[in-house]
């Protein structure tokens, strides 16, 4: 990259995240009567609440397509919406796919298939299949996308507010996961083909592979959650770590966060990209936070696989990270 290579933000890319936020506030206002929380719809059956989720894989289908490998995109439309789920609370059940293509074929459509059967193990759910629609005058190459139902009882269901004072508890991601790739592909592109070897692999990696590395479902983090009384959670998709803020107007003081993967720093340096905004596109290395009482963190930390205590909940309306501030 040259010095006046011009610098990237997600707008200029072609995705500008207030607009999608005003877009979807209009959308549930036109609706109306939507109990909705952050992250999920949530449906009074009695007792219960049924959880509702969708999403799809955005622009890393491009990426797929590009090296022919559609393995690993049904993990990321599941965990995209199983993910939603557990940060409200919510225990993942069943999920349904739609496949939208302008010309269908058995090789990618097994691909995929075989993607999403993985992903329902993963996430210990029922795959219950779909639709795929042929749609040449819409679609041009294919379209991944789903719903993700599930179940919680009335009190598991969290307040979705943290309080000053909690702990920040966080387990990190797989790498890239599947938002913000409309950035990461322009930045890449400019010196990469998706094909040409990875600079930081230790193997022969590619770009393309690094890029396509599915995003971790994060399910087995419900139970624990549970029993160590999280008030909030934030799964860090679209907006990065502004999600934090979708736990409230506090300030989240970020001490020691996960190390970002190496994809990461390609990504900003071939695109010139400031450290804000790439905070502010991409998870960075963690995929999920929650908020719980100081005197549970540690033990809920204890209680996964990977979890920490990355920093704490103070009065305030920001994210702060190492001496970047996002609000």
């Amino acid at each position: 990259m040259t010095e006046d290579e011009d610098e990237l933000t997600y707008a200029d890319a072609g995705v500008d995240i207030e607009e999608s936020e005003a877009a979807t506030a209009a959308l549930l206002n036109a609706v109306g009567n939507v109990v909705d929380t952050e992250y999920a719809g949530l449906l009074d059956i009695g007792d219960q609440y049924l959880g509702l989720a969708t999403d799809g894989v955005g622009t890393k289908l491009l990426v797929a397509e590009a090296l022919g490998d559609y393995s690993t995109v049904g993990i990321d439309c599941m965990a995209m919406n199983a993910n939603d789920l557990v940060a409200a609370g919510v225990k993942p059940v069943a999920f349904v796919d739609y496949l939208a293509v302008d010309e269908p074929t058995e090789e990618f459509a097994e691909q995929v298939g075989e993607g999403l059967a993985e992903a329902a193990e993963r996430a210990d759910v029922a795959l219950l299949g779909g639709e795929t629609a042929v749609m040449p005058e819409v679609v041009s190459g294919l379209d991944l996308a789903g719903t993700c139902a599930g179940l919680a009882k009335k009190g598991a269901v969290f307040d979705g507010e943290a309080q000053v004072g909690d702990k920040l508890v966080a387990w990190p991601s797989s790498g890239i996961h599947s938002n913000g790739l409309t950035l990461a592909r322009k930045a890449v592109q400019r010196e990469y083909d998706y094909e040409d070897p990875f600079p930081a692999a230790e193997d022969d990696r590619t770009i393309g592979e690094e890029l396509l590395e599915p995003t971790r479902i994060y399910t087995d983090l419900l139970d624990p959650m549970h029993e160590h009384g999280v008030h909030a959670a934030a799964h860090v998709t679209g907006g990065g770590w502004t999600n934090l803020l979708r736990m409230g107007e506090f300030e989240y003081d970020i001490e020691d966060p996960f190390g970002a993967q190496a994809i990461f720093g390609l990504v900003q340096d071939l695109g010139n990209v400031s450290p804000e905004e790439m905070y502010r596109t991409f998870n960075m290395g963690t995929g999920f936070v929650a908020a719980v009482p100081a005197d549970e963190a540690e033990a809920l930390a204890d209680a996964t696989e990977d979890g920490k205590v990355i920093g704490e909940v103070t009065e305030g309306a920001s994210v702060e990270i190492r001496g970047l501030s996002l609000d």
